[in-house]
């Protein structure tokens, strides 16, 4: 891609957000420049996101403007994968599952609200032999697939070769460009004052013989949830905690349910080798959903995506694009207003 003679564009943020709008911006013809102080690092939730894509399950008692931008995001994802190249999307689908009664009474609601068909425990073991016997019942969302966020990342940094340079922004008056779009997910409250907070999740990685699954398994086990996601590489992330704090420590407990739940669940990831825990910070708003829009004359924001920074990655970087390059919003941006917290 090259630029055109298009603005001068200052993306603060190199994380799925910040790249997914440059390299929009830049292929619709801006002079874009990404700064980011880690430029090929992994400091960023993208790093450690397991790369679910539900706008449903997601949305089930969000923020109620919140289901429509997912969908909308949803539809753009095959094409946005097939322009970046192979990064892992995959179609299989999800398996949401209850292992005890009270877990199906807690998942019944999710279901029902995306109308989605009850499974018994014998027919989701018919669709993924590898469950556990005591689950008792789930259900099957074949529109809920999976990307591998690193692989999407590793993509956008490649088209965006050249235009992304290792600089720490302290203070945004230190840019000169037409527009600066500030996408530096927690660290955007500090550059703007606005309300995004650290939302800890530790996550770990598994690795054995590829195959054990077929489909990305939402699990409830005796009250704990957690998310399974098979690459065709044999790793399987288990994830995630969801935790009010800023801190970075993995915890005896969080990897003691995370584990508990998957091996409940799936027993024979038992066999499966420890390969990486970690954590990362989902950049949170105080009703979890984006900040997204002018904060002034000159600076866009688009920050606060909580659980969504993947899905939501291929509508950000339209409406921001749109809003950078015409000066004016898509009436789906009105809900997400940077200023509706003031």
């Amino acid at each position: 891609m090259t630029a055109g003679s298009g603005p001068r564009v200052a993306v603060v943020g190199g994380g799925i957000i910040g790249l997914a709008i440059a390299a929009e911006l830049l292929d619709r013809g801006a002079d874009v420049t990404v700064h980011d102080p880690s430029p090929e690092g992994s400091d960023g939730a993208w790093h450690v996101a397991a790369g679910m894509l539900a706008p449903g399950g997601e949305s089930a008692f969000e923020y109620p403007y919140l289901t429509r931008l997912l969908e909308a995001s949803g539809e753009l994802w095959p094409s946005f994968a097939g322009r970046l190249g192979d990064v892992g999307y995959d179609e299989a689908g999800t398996l949401s599952v209850a292992l005890t009664a009270d877990d199906v009474a807690d998942c019944a609601r999710e279901w029902k609200h995306q109308k989605l068909a009850r499974l018994s425990g014998s027919q989701l073991r018919e669709r993924e032999p590898a469950l556990s016997p005591r689950v008792r019942a789930g259900a099957f969302a074949p529109s809920e697939i999976q990307v591998d966020p690193r692989k999407v990342v590793g993509a956008l940094r490649h088209v965006l070769k050249g235009r992304i340079i290792a600089r720490q922004i302290s203070d945004l008056s230190e840019i000169e460009s037409d527009v600066t779009v500030v996408a530096a997910g927690c660290g955007t409250a500090t550059l703007t004052g606005l309300p995004i907070r650290p939302v800890k999740g530790q996550v770990l990685r598994l690795r054995g013989e590829p195959g054990l699954l077929r489909h990305v398994i939402h699990g409830a086990a005796d009250g704990r949830h957690v998310y399974l996601v098979p690459r065709a590489d044999g790793e399987v992330v288990v994830g995630a905690t969801q935790e009010e704090r800023a801190d970075r420590q993995i915890t005896a407990g969080g990897v003691h349910d995370l584990l508990r739940a998957a091996l409940d669940l799936v027993p024979g990831l038992a066999e499966h080798e420890i390969t990486e825990w970690t954590v990362g910070h989902r950049p949170g708003s105080p009703d979890n959903a984006p900040l997204l829009g002018h904060l002034d004359d000159r600076t866009v924001v688009a920050a606060g995506h909580h659980r969504n920074g993947i899905l939501l990655a291929p509508i950000t970087a339209r409406l921001i694009a749109d809003l950078v390059l015409t000066g004016s919003a898509d009436p789906l941006l009105e809900a997400f207003a940077p200023g509706r917290f003031g």
